[in-house]
């Protein structure tokens, strides 16, 4: 503070001191960060110290001394063992630097790191990281033998222009490690333990938070600081729950709505939170509609992006086909030519795996073994009569990389013989990537022999029976092995027929699509020829050539130079396997060297891979070398891979203009290609093009923006005889303009013919006819699409800018997939990607497309290296293309899907990422940043005055949503426990006039009866535990007793005990003896809540209280006295009390809500009296019925059932414990079928119990004579919206047992009405037997409409509906109106709103510890805002509606059916909108199997979703996509975080309802022991 008044500052810097202080005692910001950020301001106006210029904080971070010794030498080791550095581009990685420096400079994103449990951390990564100076130091690739795209050994020095990239890097890394950078890097010198917790207190602290009043809508958030959170508590209770470490269902009873804020989760959500706060782009103006008022945004073109403004292009037309004299008129001719005339000549070398030359087949052998394999296939297979193949048939060849000889004989074969070869790869598993669809295709193609060698054939899978077995998809073949030995010699006179090429089809060559569909492209005779034709006179070719070909020689430029062409022109090809490359990656230039070759066929990864293998080889010499043809010269990243191969190899002979990259298509076959030239001043083209402008498909050179560029090289001229242009990619081929990408089309003989059996694809592909501006055609002849988009740059040079397939449309913008490769393999390469295997795809949510990074990290990573190179990547990627990316998931080395030849296999890497079946090990997902087309919040409209609404409503005809019950006054019955006041008084007189009436039968788990009840039995316990009460309690009159009792007859008897002396009692459930630590609590809690004068118990549940585990939870010395009603006393009472009044209070009713309160309320006797009169009428109970009941019995409708029904109607009940059906899950359907019992209750747990456990024992049941048809009403004690589904699948479960499906049912009550409906169906058969109540109807509401509180009823099955069913038959006596919770005005008929409920058994209002009544008293003392002003209401705290059915009631009246959609205290306002946790739960329990369970909760205001993973646990990081797609495209929200728990971490209470504030409570105070958490950004 000093030294800030002795400087004279301007006035704008001390203001901005001012707001940093305040910023500092906000806790805004860290002290760290206040203190850089001050340094910062006041720095300029501080007297400098010699020396001092520099930022003083830099040595305090980078703590390992760098010399520039081991800092070179550790570089020089990493480079010459690794293949990271695969397509490196020099441009690129500076690029990238700098993208990075500058996102550094804007104030970084703080990324939370996601939480993991141990088992998941394959290394731990603490342990194992060491500082950027030692790291990994004189340790070489381990993993470079291992299979994958090649893999290197030894080592090599680097290249001057590698080490200056490697240095650059590791300087620029040295420098994110001290503070004045913010990259997440800066900590990763920190050390020890702490690393990530420091990392994330400097993130906080170097967080700036932009004042985000600028932008129109930031992400609403409203952050918690813990000082400003009041958690209430009961006295007493602080400190005995807070002490139990365990997590579970009471123990953060008390904390109610209060948020422990603390621990890692809070500051990791608070980090998160904060970087939202900053929104990424300001949000979009503009809306289509949805089909509904619920408005996606959609992107409209920014008016400033750049357009197109070049001149329509010109179709180019390559140079004359010049056809020379001596050309063979077919390639068969050509073959029997060289076959005659020079039989000795070479035509194929094989390498074996040392790279020794294997086999030499010569022009002879090749000709008359082709002969002999048409002969024997066209005779030998099938019958003389009936041939297997006829000229024109398909045939597939499977032939192993490593033996083109034996293809070529096979293929030349089939030519000869006229039938059509469609090459395929091997099958090596029956589950092989991408081999189902080759089965497709073989299928489509009517394919039934395939041709392979010998050796391939005993390779093959065999079932023991020595058969090969049809791979999956596969159609029945028959294997053709093609080997000389194992055919026939053709007869003399045998000789096959030669034609000129003519439009038959020569060939099949197969073509993977984007989705994984395989398809075949036909191409004919004529075709054939004149490609080679074209390629011949481009590249020179001449007779006795020799060419070196690394390609794949069974298609694309591999199969057309190797194979085809080569032949027309008698050249000698050497062949390199795929294998010899992978142990030698130097074999192919010492094949040219040795064999002085003039051409060699590569791709930029056997560049690549030769560069990095190199070592200075004094003899290698590529002066011969005329022609490098670079066969996927048109990839982003291959004009990187030409320039370092050109660099290093220019000085063993290599002359610049022998590189020739050409661009090549399945569909066009070769589209352009480099000529070689001998002028080698004629640089080859050069473009470097605006990436921004790229997006929007316009061509413009590098903007001033040097980092978002693309350099493309070109791929030489047109084709011989060819003709070019260019369209735009969409539907109608309508030429591009100069300065505009769009998808090459060639016109020329030498292109595919068709999709093989596709005629509509094939339309759209081979038979497109481009127009011009005008609408008119440029040519009479179709052009082919060649899937490449590009253009046609000055000089008629091609340029290729990525293919079709790889494009993906964001938000109007256009990405290629191989740029983000390229962009993501720029980002500290040499250290993470696995041999650069990265997928990048794109997948469709909420309308449009978002991208997908799929990468396999390095065995040895750490967590940290992961983290660290994701969020680089993210931003890099932001920087570079200013997109977002979507998904970043990383998968441990060799696990994506490959391609036959080792390369990534994308579809089904896609496949497995939907599917949720990747497993990856680390996953970063950022919807917040990418989704910006989110419906706009909804702002709430001022609400219409009452009168209006009124008038409204009698305009449009509507009427206000009421309902009642019958009414109890008129019913007149013969009810004679109608005389009495009281309850106790009822069981009195039973005892006196029905004294043997067995009230009360209890179950135990056998089925057999445990102990029963009479009326006198009854009377009489009750009698004595009143005297007890009396004497040993020395209770009076009024005082509160809790009754701690497992479910069963002792609890009836306490009950009345209680009545009969005067008491009013409160059940409580006992702790359970297994988690006593947790229940307890609970047990406590309520007993002081209600302020019990004493406990009665029984003699085993005091011990228990007393037991060494119960003080370890509670503190025992408090409880009240404990009376064990197992030791009564003999001697009955003086005098039975009677109560003066019947408004005291009879009983109190405790229960914790799903929110996690503890509420009771208070039921006077005129109410119990009403409850239980209103029960006997709806469900028609006399002393002759029989009842079954499977609920606990310490609340709400349940306890009223168990304690009190039978003595107020006489009717026998049937008592079965919940608890007991976890030993026998049959227990209670056999209780009911065993008695004849016509009505029963239950709740969901026992219902879902039922369903899971007796699903696959319906026959066995049977067997047992288990009968439910006698079954009338089977009904669902519910607090809750009906679990239709639940309902649903029992009902169709136990069909078979004779269960009626109408028989089903649900009751609703809440705990101001403990139950309002209750719906006993009277069967149409049964009718005679009782009143007939309509059927539960369902109804479709539209779940958008139901977000904005309205309801819109939808037909079953449309989108967007949710099935809703009615809760049940409104009981007598009660009458419901839909009032808005707001202004508490009636709404009309099917409108949203609270449920009000008037009734004589309402409760009497809460009873609670500090007596605050006040804010509760209008739950239960509400009127009406206008309408109806006098009725008193009680507000139920739910959301629902009415709607008036075509159903009449037994009276005749319209039948009002009352629809509950969800408490009002758990609904979620996100977004302005009200969402009910229930519903987003579901869509995420539909999304992957392993999915068993799942409760969302909201935490300022931030989603989040916590699932239970039944599976191992490496299927937890699938999962977080999957729900994170799923609750965007369903609900149009994006979860925060993302949550994966073991089986049974999601609490559930008795009435089988998620606690999911306890969950809440549970998660942030770090309880839950994740499997995974994912922090969404």
């Amino acid at each position: 503070m000093a030294d800030r008044d002795t400087l004279p500052l301007p006035l704008e810097v001390r203001t901005r001191l001012a707001e940093l202080e305040l910023e500092l005692s906000e806790g805004d910001i860290t002290q760290k960060g206040y203190e850089k950020k001050r340094s910062k301001l006041i720095g300029a106006f501080l007297p400098q110290a010699p020396g001092k210029g520099m930022d003083p904080s830099v040595p305090h971070e980078r703590r390992t001394p760098v010399t520039p010794g081991s800092s070179s030498r550790y570089h020089r080791r990493r480079s010459s063992g690794s293949r990271d550095e695969r397509y490196r581009s020099d441009v690129h990685t500076e690029a990238v630097q700098a993208a990075l420096a500058k996102q550094k400079e804007r104030g970084k994103m703080a990324v939370p790191m996601p939480s993991k449990r141990r088992s998941l951390v394959v290394q731990s990564s603490m342990d194992a990281y060491t500082p950027p100076g030692e790291e990994h130091i004189g340790l070489q690739d381990t993993s470079s033998g291992s299979e994958g795209e090649g893999s290197m050994q030894g080592e090599g020095t680097p290249t001057s222009s590698q080490s200056s990239i490697n240095m650059e890097n590791w300087i620029s890394r040295a420098i994110h490690g001290s503070t004045t950078s913010s990259t997440t890097s800066s900590s990763s010198t920190q050390s020890g333990g702490s690393g990530a917790a420091s990392r994330l207190a400097d993130v906080m602290g170097q967080t700036h938070l932009g004042k985000s009043e600028n932008h129109s809508a930031p992400p609403d958030v409203t952050s918690y600081t813990t000082d400003s959170i009041q958690v209430e508590r009961p006295q007493g209770s602080t400190t005995t729950s807070r002490s139990t470490p365990k997590y579970g269902n009471a123990e953060l009873m008390e904390t109610g709505d209060g948020v422990p804020v603390g621990g890692r989760v809070s500051a990791k959500i608070q980090q998160l939170v904060n970087t939202l706060k900053r929104p990424k782009r300001p949000p979009l103006r503009e809306f289509f509609v949805d089909d509904f008022e619920e408005l996606l945004e959609v992107q409209q073109p920014d008016p400033n992006q750049p357009k197109a403004e070049g001149a329509q292009m010109l179709a180019m037309r390559g140079e004359q086909l010049g056809v020379v004299t001596n050309w063979p008129l077919s390639l068969e001719a050509a073959l029997q030519r060289w076959g005659t005339i020079s039989p000795k000549a070479p035509c194929l070398t094989t390498m074996d795996t040392n790279g020794k030359p294997l086999y030499i087949l010569t022009y002879g052998k090749l000709w008359t073994r082709s002969i002999k394999v048409a002969y024997n296939i066209l005779h030998k297979l099938g019958s003389k009569q009936e041939p297997m193949l006829r000229p024109g048939d398909r045939v597939a060849l499977v032939f192993p990389n490593n033996d083109p000889a034996a293809f070529m004989v096979a293929f030349y074969g089939c030519l000869l013989a006229e039938v059509v070869p469609v090459p395929i790869e091997v099958p090596l598993t029956r589950k092989d990537a991408g081999s189902q669809q080759i089965g497709f295709l073989l299928g489509s193609c009517g394919v039934t022999v395939a041709l392979t060698s010998d050796a391939c054939h005993k390779g093959l899978p065999k079932s023991p029976t020595g058969e090969i077995p049809q791979f999956k998809g596969w159609p029945k073949l028959l294997w053709f092995v093609t080997e000389s030995k194992h055919l026939s010699k053709p007869p003399r006179d045998w000789f096959p027929h030669i034609k000129d090429a003519n439009n038959e089809t020569a060939y099949i060559e197969y073509k993977t699509c984007k989705d994984g569909s395989v398809l075949g492209v036909t191409v004919m005779r004529i075709a054939l020829l004149t490609h080679c034709q074209a390629l011949t006179q481009s590249c020179g070719y001449t007779e006795a050539e020799t060419i070196v070909n690394v390609l794949d020689f069974k298609k694309d430029v591999g199969l057309w130079h190797g194979i085809l062409t080569s032949v027309m022109n008698m050249m000698h090809v050497i062949s390199i396997p795929y294998s010899l490359m992978k142990v030698n990656p130097l074999s192919w230039i010492q094949k040219v060297c040795q064999y002085k070759a003039k051409v060699a066929c590569v791709k930029s990864r056997d560049m690549h891979w030769a560069l990095v293998a190199h070592r200075d080889q004094r003899d290698i010499n590529l002066s011969s070398l005329r022609m490098l043809v670079v066969a996927d010269g048109a990839n982003p990243w291959s004009v990187s891979s030409c320039d370092a191969f050109l660099n290093v190899f220019q000085s063993k002979g290599l002359k610049p203009e022998v590189i020739c990259p050409c661009a090549s298509s399945p569909e066009a076959l070769t589209v352009a290609i480099r000529r070689p030239t001998d002028d080698s001043n004629q640089p080859p083209g050069r473009g470097v093009l605006s990436m921004q402008g790229l997006s929007h498909g316009v061509i413009r050179v590098d903007s001033e923006e040097k980092l978002s560029v693309l350099t493309l090289q070109d791929v030489g001229t047109v084709m011989p005889g060819a003709l070019m242009c260019v369209v735009k990619p969409d539907v109608v081929p309508q030429l591009c303009k100069t300065d505009e990408i769009g998808e090459l089309c060639v016109g020329s003989i030498a292109t595919g013919t068709s999709y093989y059996g596709l005629s509509g694809m094939t339309k759209n592909t081979f038979e497109v006819f481009p127009m011009n501006s005008v609408g008119a055609l440029i040519s009479e002849y179709p052009f082919t699409r060649t899937g490449l988009l590009g253009f046609v740059g000055p000089g008629g040079l091609c340029f290729i800018a990525g293919k079709m397939d790889g494009l993906m449309v964001v938000g109007g913008r256009r990405h290629n997939a191989d740029d983000i490769v390229a962009t993501a393999l720029a980002v500290e390469p040499m250290k993470f990607v696995y041999r650069g295997r990265i997928a990048v795809f794109s997948i469709s949510v909420l309308h449009d497309e978002r991208i997908v990074v799929v990468a396999e990290q390095r065995p040895d990573s750490t967590e940290e290296d992961s983290f660290q190179w994701m969020s680089r990547v993210l931003q890099a990627i932001d920087g570079i293309h200013q997109v977002g990316v979507y998904c970043l998931a990383l998968v441990p080395s060799n696990t994506l899907p490959k391609t036959p030849l080792g390369g990534i296999h994308l579809s089904e890497s896609k496949q497995l990422f939907l599917e949720g079946s990747l497993h990856p090990c680390n996953v970063l997902m950022c919807p917040h940043t990418c989704v910006t087309n989110l419906p706009k919040p909804r702002q709430k409209q001022p609400e219409i005055g009452p009168a209006s609404v009124m008038v409204g409503n009698l305009v449009s005809g509507k009427r206000i949503a009421q309902a009642s019950g019958r009414d109890l006054g008129q019913m007149e019955d013969n009810d004679q426990a109608r005389k009495f006041l009281f309850l106790s008084e009822v069981l009195q007189w039973r005892a006196q006039t029905t004294p043997d009436h067995v009230l009360y039968t209890l179950l135990n788990c056998r089925g057999t009866i445990a102990s029963s009840l009479t009326c006198v039995q009854l009377h009489k316990r009750a009698e004595k535990i009143a005297t007890m009460l009396a004497e040993r309690g020395h209770l009076q009159d009024g005082d509160h007793v809790a009754l701690v009792y497992p479910p069963g007859i002792d609890l009836i008897a306490a009950f009345y005990g209680c009545l009969y002396a005067g008491c009013v009692p409160i059940t409580v459930r006992p702790p359970h003896p297994q988690n006593i630590a947790t229940t307890l609590p609970t047990v406590k809690m309520i007993v002081e809540v209600s302020r019990s004068a004493c406990m009665m118990t029984t003699a085993v549940i005091c011990k228990l209280l007393r037991s060494k585990e119960a003080s370890a939870a509670v503190d025992v010395r408090s409880w009240p006295p404990v009376l064990d009603t197992d030791d009564l006393p003999k001697k009955k009472p003086p005098l039975l009390y009677k109560p003066s009044n019947p408004d005291t209070l009879a009983y109190l009713d405790f229960s914790v809500s799903t929110t996690g309160m503890l509420a009771g309320v208070k039921m006077s006797h005129t109410a119990t009296s009403a409850f239980c009169r209103s029960i006997k009428l709806q469900c028609e109970l006399y002393p002759s019925r029989e009842v079954a009941i499977c609920l606990d019995p310490y609340c709400g409708l349940g306890f009223v059932l168990w304690c009190l029904c039978s003595v107020y109607s006489g009717h026998q009940s049937i008592l079965i414990p919940p608890s007991e059906l976890e030993v026998n899950p049959a227990l209670w359907l056999l209780a009911v079928s065993q008695y004849k019992v016509r009505d029963t209750f239950c709740s969901y747990s026992v219902m879902e119990l039922c369903t899971k456990g007796l699903g696959l024992q319906t026959e066995s049941l049977k067997s047992r004579g288990l009968d439910l048809s006698r079954v009338r009403t089977c009904v669902v004690v519910a607090e809750e919206r009906p679990r239709i589904a639940l309902t649903q699948s029992f009902s169709k479960l136990f069909k078979d047992l004779g269960l009626h499906p109408r028989a089903v049912s649900t009751s609703f009550g809440c705990r101001v009405n403990l139950a309002v409906c209750l719906q006993p169906h009277r069967l149409g058969k049964l009718a005679d037997q009782g009143t007939s109540g309509p059927d539960p109807t369902t109804v479709y509401v539209d779940m958008r409409a139901l977000r904005h509180d309205r309801v819109r009823l939808v037909e079953r099955g449309s989108p967007h509906s949710l099935p809703l069913m009615e809760s049940g038959k409104i009981l007598p006596g009660v009458r419901i109106i839909i009032a808005n919770p707001e202004t508490k005005g009636p709404l009309g008929d099917s409108h949203l709103g609270e449920i009000w409920v008037c009734s004589g058994h309402n409760a009497s209002g809460y009873f609670t510890v500090y007596g605050d009544e006040a804010l509760q008293s209008d739950h239960f003392t509400s009127r009406l805002s206008f309408g109806d002003t006098q009725t008193i209401w009680a507000r139920t705290g739910y959301l629902g509606f009415l709607r008036r059915t075509e159903l009449t009631d037994a009276s005749g009246e319209r039948h009002d059916a009352l629809y509950v959609v969800g408490a009002l205290d758990e609904a979620m306002e996100l977004r302005g909108m009200r969402y009910h946790p229930i519903d987003i739960e579901t869509s995420v329990i539909r999304t992957h199997k392993s999915i068993t369970e799942c409760a969302v909760f909201t935490w300022t205001n931030l989603l989040v979703v916590v699932v239970e993973l039944d599976g191992s646990e490496q299927e937890a990081l699938d999962l977080v996509p999957l729900v994170t797609n799923v609750v965007l495209e369903e609900h149009y929200l994006i979860v925060g975080v993302v949550v994966v728990v073991d089986i049974g971490v999601i609490p559930i209470n008795s009435r089988g309802e998620k606690q999911r504030m306890h969950l809440r409570d549970g998660f942030l105070a770090d309880q839950l022991d994740p499997i995974y958490v994912a922090y969404n950004m």
